[in-house]
């Protein structure tokens, strides 16, 4: 279906970030004229094109916006545009109709291991020996690889609400979403609203798609009718099991839940237990997710920077069951409420290292709770304390349940600071 849908004959393109300029780049390689915003123009480089200022154009011009994911959807030339009832298609929706016709898409939204899942599902198909692009929120935009995807090739596309909320037709053979916990509520207004929004995967389905759902997540497990009309597919944690999870580097019941959601997706599209298992036993941990940073003194530090919002952190916790564990929490406050970490923590960690705004806001409800808690001035004094309090067999564990504008420009800067600060505690 994709290959037959058409692309806009004069789009405006909102936002030159990665996914804009991608949008941008494509549509300039497929013939079509088109218009590049930015809110800062002259900040943006590696443009495909001239980057003109929101001020400078009118919306009623165009024939569509396609939207990066970035920008917020009361963004005043999105307002016009509903005004004008003109369409605003997300980045992936262009990208979905620039690929070839018989590609086949497997789709993973959710709040938490969405980037695991989709990397899982990339190994999994790479040990089946499937054609194969990893895309979406994990990195690389589907525009960048749409149109160079081989015949026959499969499309594993990470989507976040943001993307999710725009799409019209982009369709998915198989989806799933791994989890709905409350975060990015201060975009989307409340919990139901961004259910709502990763919902949308399912929409444009129909009775030859599957739906999977990890009846673990409560929220999930309520979920008795989808949108669209794809085959509902529940699965557990414990399902994974049967890939040999326990055989593997992965940790914690996230990851087995993990699992068995790629298990699913990529089981149909064709592949085989053999195959599922052996990605399973060579798949390395993604990147600022549990990953192991190695130890000083006998003692274990693991970076989980992209555990940003509550559940993630309880999350990550099940990977240590002795409770041996110095746990470094807070950040930049997006408003979250901390009180399941106050029910989560007692008995389960040996101390919390609190920073930035939302460690402040943290300590009290903990201190309440009864957890042993200490407020730091940023990262490199919460390690540095942490790693003086932490006897030989313990873990220094970084799941700060917060995002990390306090002092970084992203979850990543924040992980790759705190790998610095441990290689230097080794080399003191």
């Amino acid at each position: 279906m994709s290959g037959d849908l058409g692309l806009p004959r004069h789009p405006l393109v909102l936002g030159a970030a990665r996914s804009g300029r991608a949008a941008a780049r494509a549509l300039l390689e497929a013939g079509v004229e088109v218009t590049l915003v930015d809110d800062a123009p002259d900040e943006t480089v590696d443009a495909p094109c001239a980057i003109v200022a929101p001020a400078a154009v009118d919306v009623g011009e165009f024939d569509v916006i396609v939207k990066s994911p970035g920008v917020p959807s009361d963004h005043p030339l999105l307002i016009a545009a509903r005004a004008l009832d003109l369409p605003i298609w997300a980045e992936v929706e262009l990208g979905y109709r620039l690929l070839p016709p018989g590609a086949r898409v497997i789709g993973v939204t959710g709040t938490n291991g969405k980037t695991t899942t989709t990397e899982l599902v990339g190994a999994m198909l790479y040990a089946a020996a499937l054609p194969h692009v990893v895309c979406g929120n994990v990195g690389t935009a589907l525009c960048e690889v749409a149109v160079h995807l081989p015949q026959g090739g499969i499309v594993v596309c990470e989507l976040s609400s943001f993307q999710l909320e725009n799409i019209v037709s982009f369709h998915c053979d198989a989806a799933a979403v791994t989890n709905i916990t409350p975060d990015h509520l201060d975009r989307h207004g409340s919990l139901e609203d961004y259910e709502r929004a990763k919902l949308r995967i399912f929409e444009t389905q129909d009775d030859n798609d599957i739906a999977v759902l990890n009846d673990d997540d409560p929220r999930c497990a309520d979920l008795s009718r989808l949108p669209g009309d794809g085959e509902i597919v529940r699965v557990h944690g414990a399902d994974a099991e049967v890939y040999g999870f326990a055989d593997g580097l992965l940790l914690g019941d996230h990851n087995r839940e993990n699992v068995a959601v790629a298990a699913a997706l990529v089981q149909a599209v064709g592949v085989s237990l053999e195959c599922i298992t052996a990605a399973v036993h060579d798949f390395v941990p993604v990147p600022h997710r549990l990953e192991d940073c190695g130890s000083v003194a006998g003692v274990q530090f693991w970076n989980d920077s992209k555990a940003t919002n509550v559940d993630a952190t309880i999350k990550a916790l099940t990977a240590f069951p002795d409770g041996a564990v110095r746990l470094i929490l807070g950040g930049s406050d997006k408003g979250a409420d901390f009180a399941p970490l106050a029910t989560a923590l007692p008995g389960r960690i040996r101390r919390a290292y609190l920073t930035g705004p939302a460690g402040a806001r943290m300590h009290e409800t903990l201190t309440e709770a009864g957890v042993d808690a200490v407020l730091c001035e940023g990262l490199a004094a919460a390690v540095q304390t942490a790693a003086r309090d932490a006897e030989r067999g313990e873990h220094v564990l970084l799941a700060p349940a917060c995002a990390s504008f306090d002092e970084f420009a992203d979850y990543v800067a924040r992980g790759e600071h705190f790998r610095a600060l441990v290689v230097a505690l080794g080399a003191a």
